[in-house]
């Protein structure tokens, strides 16, 4: 079940799902807005002219009834609709009780604590698997990360970095999230705290994040360390998979070529953190993309990224790369539909809760974004 089908991105994802869906899948669109979610099934024939029979179910997030009923018929429900700090938890909460598996688009590292303090237990004891950040947040650094590691001796230390470069610009989604995290920073570092007290920590192992601002001699870049969710990603899957080994340290960085640029993106982000402390500020920074815009087909089609993980252990050094397209919507779009059809068609690891996309699926997911064009490299 797609929840959020009737924005840009939850658009792209129905069309990819109209596009890769087996001939076995069955699945529908959820939403309050019948009339909207018409007009989007109507589109889909477009793709595929079977789909103008495609089951629309009725859904709102203010409305847990709704939100139940619809996770209680459902294997995996995969929603774009955030802010999630804002919108999320009520689907979370349905999903945790129904034992009904959950993928979504959240880079809001404040959430995923959250989530994960109410309703990590109930999930583990229903079976449901809730994954966050199945977007460009977090997934090709987590499996590049489990794709390097692979590669690497599994009981020994091991360090690894990952650096992203791309020419993408903020989505009004991910700007909205960023604004409302950098927000309540105070409340973003309890809930981190909280979880951190209630997180189990596994025996033999140890995950850290570190990094400092330099140039990188193998790749040639000036690395800034990259704030947000996806280093935690990485080191809780780390904690969960003996191939990371039992010390295992990670750097998370923005890649540039030249200097000037890196310094510039520094002072750009020092300025948006002190603009989203002040209201009037923060309320102009979020009007600069509107909400529900997204860029056209070629501006898409002219986007790109690269995620390089380095990663060294045991006297052995290992370059790997993921590559793809727009990031923000198109790629995004890929890696959310197939995040999901990972886990309703593929035999992935026994787990149940909160768990990332490479603890969730893993190997399964990385093949899955190869055969759909995102490229896993070892240089």
């Amino acid at each position: 079940m797609l929840f959020g089908a009737t924005g840009f991105t939850g658009g792209l994802t129905a069309e990819y799902l109209a596009r890769a869906m087996p001939p076995d899948g069955r699945w529908a669109l959820a939403g309050r807005n019948q009339a909207k979610l018409t007009a989007v099934r109507d589109r889909l024939t477009a793709v595929d002219a079977t789909l103008g029979d495609l089951e629309l179910l009725t859904a709102d997030v203010t409305d847990p009834d709704s939100l139940r009923a619809v996770a209680e018929r459902t294997r995996v429900v995969i929603t774009t609709v955030g802010p999630y700090l804002q919108y999320g938890e009520p689907l979370v909460a349905a999903c945790a009780e129904a034992g009904t598996d959950y993928v979504d688009l959240t880079g809001e590292p404040e959430f995923v604590d959250r989530m994960y303090l109410a309703h990590h237990d109930r999930a583990v004891a229903t079976g449901a698997r809730i994954v966050h950040a199945c977007g460009f947040d977090s997934v090709p650094h987590d499996l590049g990360v489990l794709f390097t590691v692979e590669q690497l001796p599994d009981d020994v230390p091991l360090e690894v970095r990952g650096v992203v470069h791309t020419n993408a610009r903020f989505s009004s989604g991910t700007l909205q999230s960023a604004l409302g995290q950098l927000a309540r920073l105070r409340d973003l570092a309890a809930a981190a705290r909280d979880r951190k007290r209630a997180e189990r920590a596994q025996p033999g192992k140890r995950a850290r994040i570190k990094g400092a601002p330099g140039r990188d001699p193998y790749l040639g870049l000036w690395l800034l360390p990259f704030p947000g969710i996806d280093a935690q990603i990485v080191t809780r899957s780390a904690r969960m998979r003996p191939e990371y080994g039992p010390d295992f340290t990670y750097g998370h960085y923005a890649g540039f070529q030249w200097l000037p640029s890196a310094a510039a993106t520094a002072l750009g982000a020092g300025a948006m953190i002190a603009a989203a402390q002040v209201s009037p500020l923060r309320r102009r920074l979020d009007a600069l993309v509107p909400a529900g815009d997204g860029p056209s087909a070629q501006r898409r089609a002219d986007t790109w990224f690269t995620v390089d993980v380095l990663g060294e252990g045991g006297g052995q050094r290992v370059r790997t790369q993921v590559g793809g397209g727009d990031p923000g919507y198109d790629e995004t779009a890929k890696m959310l539909a197939e995040s999901a059809l990972s886990l309703v068609f593929d035999d992935n690891l026994r787990t149940a809760g909160q768990v990332t996309t490479a603890t969730a699926m893993g190997d399964n997911l990385i093949r899955r974004l190869r055969a759909a064009g995102i490229t896993f490299t070892r240089l």
